[in-house]
This record gives structure tokens, sequence and C-alpha cells, in this order.
């Protein structure tokens, strides 16, 4: 589907207290925890038992996986606050929130935030993302509950404007899923949920954001409208894109070669405040050719792919050539 452009930094205040954390431990054997991890996760052991079992593990986890979680939560987040302006959150509950990418972003996203909670049921995740969480500049992220426990649907629904959930609901078992979003949503003013930008990562948004609209939640992004999802299952998936640079010691215990990676994802953003939806959302890398581009889009009106825009529309063709693959906009 194309490549994003835009790169989404880490706060230098996160990426200099990784760096220590992970100097504690000999690269060669971070890259071994890393390969592991990664196994167990596309093994989907994570299901059955928690994966981070050690603080090598979790240092490692942290190292390979918080930047690109931080990224993509940046990322959607952005495009939650440019949907839904008048969204100025106070407090913020991440579920499953390991060692804490997403407050770090909905800090980053809103200087309005004054609380942050991070729920997790590793206890080695929780104490480093404490340690991380004690050099930031936001006081939200600052001074944030780090709180241990399980994403369990028959205990209190988290109550806060902003609930995430981010590369959670694939380690949960799927009867469970529906009841575990409408937890989320319960006492919530906007939910947001992220998955790996895959066919199941979106099978599993989809089932979602049906369980948010029989809520009556209005849809913030990534799209357009309300209606039914129109990208009918087994034949394409909504994903997106967002870029991040590798630091050296990302880069080598990732076994990686360039300096930068793409982290593919699917997300739904729910809410109960007003929202100014764009008309239309570019859901594939536009095409640029010589005297027009392009746009594959979901409008409210279904999809509408190959939309062709051309120099004769001036300002929007301009417009055209600039835009990436997740922007917003906007139908004639």
């Amino acid at each position: 589907m194309g490549e994003s452009l835009s790169v989404a930094v880490l706060p230098e205040a996160l990426r200099a207290a990784l760096d220590d954390e992970l100097a504690r431990f000999p690269e060669s054997r971070l890259a071994q925890a890393v390969d592991r991890l990664s196994k167990r996760y596309r093994q989907g052991d994570s299901a059955t038992s928690p994966i981070l079992s050690s603080e090598l593990d979790v240092a490692a986890y942290a190292g390979y996986r918080m930047p690109a979680t931080y990224a993509a939560v940046s990322a959607v987040l952005g495009e939650v606050a440019a949907a839904a302006p008048g969204f100025a959150p106070k407090t913020h509950v991440d579920i499953g929130g390991g060692t804490g990418a997403a407050v770090w972003a909905a800090a980053d996203v809103w200087p309005s935030l004054e609380k942050c909670t991070v729920l997790e049921q590793v206890a080695a995740a929780l104490a480093l993302g404490r340690k991380l969480a004690a050099s930031a500049d936001e006081p939200a992220v600052r001074t944030a509950v780090w709180q241990r426990g399980l994403v369990d649907s028959a205990s209190a629904a988290p109550e806060a404007d902003l609930v995430t959930l981010s590369y959670v609901l694939g380690e949960l078992p799927e009867r469970g899923r529906a009841g575990v979003v409408q937890w989320l949503a319960a006492k919530a003013g906007t939910v947001v949920l992220i998955e790996p930008g895959t066919p199941a990562g979106f099978a599993r948004i989809r089932a979602a954001r049906e369980v948010l609209r029989e809520l009556g939640r209005s849809v913030v992004a990534p799209c357009p409208h309300d209606d039914a999802c129109p990208i009918k299952p087994g034949e394409d998936w909504c994903h997106f894109s967002a870029r991040l640079p590798r630091s050296g010691v990302h880069r080598r215990i990732k076994s990686g070669t360039l300096g930068f990676e793409d982290e593919k994802f699917s997300y739904v953003a729910a809410t109960s405040a007003p929202v100014d939806r764009p008309s239309a959302r570019i859901i594939r890398h536009p095409r640029k050719h010589k005297g027009f581009v392009q746009l594959d889009l979901c409008t409210a009106d279904g999809l509408a792919p190959g939309t062709v825009v051309s120099k004769r529309h001036g300002v929007r063709y301009r417009a055209a050539r600039d835009a990436e693959w997740g922007d917003a906009w906007s139908v004639e």
C-alpha cells in the first residue's frame, strides 16, 4: 500500500531514558530477547500467559516496541485531535499500557492532560514505565499513576476523558472482545483502539467498531461516517503507516539495516463529543502521475477508489501532490 513520509520522533527525554535503560544490558542479550519475544507474539502465546517475565524481557520489549507504539498512537491521536477540535481531555487511562508509550503520545498531542493512569498486568513493565516517566517534561506523564491489573470487563469500567487500548485486543480471547470494548467505552469520553495493520488486526478493529456503533458512539477517525464499513472482509483491509527513525541500539537489537522503519496499524476512535469529521480519508498511498494524482478514498458515500485530481483542479491538485496515505481529504 505504499509508504508514509511523516516521521514520528520519540520525545528527547524518553529517547535518552530508554537508551540509558538499554545500556544496562549487553546488546547481544537484548537482541536474543527481542528475537524470542517476537516469535512468541507471532505464535499468539500472549493469549495464554504473560510474555514478559524478566527485567531483560521488559527492557528488550521497550527497546523494540516502544518507539513503534509511540509512533502509531501519536499518529492516531493526531487524527482524533484534528477531527474533534473541541476535545481537550484532562484525564487519560491506558489499558494494557506496557511501559507507557501511549501516555507520552497523548500528553504530546493534548497539553490539557492533567492525570494519566496506566493499567498493566506485568509488574516489571510498570516499574520500567514509571522509571522512564520520571524524566518527562510533561507533568501528566511525570505524575502518571501506574496500576497493576488485568484487562477485565467484570471490573469497574475505566472512567476518563480518553481511554486507549493499543495492541491488546489480539491478545484477548475472541469471545470476550466485544465485552471488553463495551467496558472500555462505558465511562469514556473518547475511546481509541489500535491493532497491527494486518488483515487480522483490521478484522478485530472492524468488529470493535461495530460494537461502538451499537453503543451510539460517533466515529471520530479514521472513518468519515458512522455507517457500516464499506470494505468487504477478505477483499481488502484498512490500515495506515507511521515512520519512525531507529537509533543505533534500536537498529542493532532488531537486526535492522535501515535507519527507519514503518509501523503499520489499524484503528478506530469513537466519542460522545461533537465531531468535525473530514468528508473523506485517503486509505492508500496516493499515486502521483504527470499532471494528475489518483486517490483511493473512503467517503461518507462509500469507497471511491482511483479518484482523479488533475492540474485543472488548481489548489486541490497541489494539495493532492502533498497528500499522504492516511490524511483527511475534502470531497467536492
